[in-house]
C-alpha cells in the first residue's frame, strides 16, 4: 500500500515570525488521520524570520530531529549546548527525562528554513543527551545514506528509536532502488525538486505512507532531495 499525500494537504499555521507546514496534527492543527505514521510523530517545515525564533520551552521522552535547509539556527539548550546548525549538518537531541532548549534565527537578513523532526523513543526517562553531524553533500548523491539510526554512523546521528532516517538527492540519470524491510511501515517526504517514486509523481512538500510494500524505486529527479523513513509499525 502507497498512500500520496500532497504538499498542499497538510497544515498550515502563520504566526508573523514563523511559517509552518505541519505534516502530522500539531499545535492547533489537528486531523485525526494525520496523528502520526508507525512511531514517527511530526515533521514540521519551518521558515523563521530573521532575528526571531522559539524561545526557552521544555520537551521530555521524544526523539527531536532538526535538518536545516538554509540560513543557520542557533540551539541552546539546559545541556549547556550552544550551538550553530547550518546547511547540511542533522542534529539530534534526545528529551528523555526532560530538557528546556530555545532555537533562534540570529541572522539580521537572511530567513532559516528547516525541518523538525520528532520520533517517539523506546525508552522512556533516560539522561538528556544532544549529538550533531556533518553529513558529506557526496554521500547522498544519487543514493540514500543513512543520517538518523539506532547505532548511528559515519554521517548519522545515534537516536533511541525503532527508526532509520535516511536522505538522498537526484538528478536527472539517477535513481536508486530501497530494499524495504519486512513487517515495517516507510514514509517518503520531498524535501525540494521533483521525483518519481515507483508509479508515484512527487513535487516539494508531497508525503508517501507506505506499508506492505517491499521495494521502493526513485528515479526521473530533477533537484530532488529526499527523506526515507523506516519506522515500526
Amino acid at each position: 500500500m502507497i498512500r500520496l499525500r500532497k504538499s498542499e494537504e497538510r497544515g498550515h499555521a502563520d504566526h508573523g515570525w514563523l511559517l509552518s507546514k505541519h505534516s502530522f496534527s500539531f499545535a492547533g492543527y489537528y486531523d485525526p488521520q494525520f496523528m502520526g505514521w508507525g512511531n514517527l510523530r511530526v515533521i514540521n517545515e519551518d521558515k523563521i524570520l530573521p532575528g526571531k525564533g522559539f524561545g526557552t520551552h521544555g520537551h521530555k521522552d521524544m526523539e527531536i530531529i532538526s535538518y536545516v535547509m538554509s540560513g543557520e539556527l542557533a540551539h541552546k539548550d539546559s545541556m549547556g549546548n550552544v550551538k550553530g546548525i547550518p546547511p547540511g549538518d542533522i542534529q539530534r537531541m534526545s528529551a528523555g527525562s526532560g530538557v528546556m532548549h530555545s532555537e533562534f534565527n540570529h541572522a539580521p537578513n537572511n530567513t532559516t528554513h528547516f525541518f523538525q523532526i520528532w520520533i517517539e523513543p523506546n525508552v522512556t526517562g533516560i539522561e538528556p543527551s544532544y549529538e550533531q553531524k556533518t553529513v558529506a553533500a557526496i554521500a547522498k548523491q544519487g543514493q540514500f545514506e543513512l543520517i538518523a539510526g539506532p547505532v548511528g554512523g559515519s554521517n548519522a546521528v545515534k537516536i533511541h528509536a525503532d527508526a532509520s532516517l535516511y536522505v538522498g538527492e537526484f538528478n536527472a540519470g539517477q535513481s536508486a532502488k530501497f530494499e524495504l524491510t519486512p513487517n515495517r511501515k516507510a514514509y517518503v517526504h520531498l524535501i525540494k525538486g521533483t521525483v518519481q517514486v515507483n508509479a508515484n509523481e512527487l513535487e516539494a512538500g508531497d508525503a508517501l505512507l507506505i506499508e506492505s510494500e517491499s521495494q521502493l524505486t526513485f528515479s526521473h529527479g530533477q533537484g530532488a532531495e529526499v527523506f526515507l523513513f523506516e519506522l515500526a509499525q
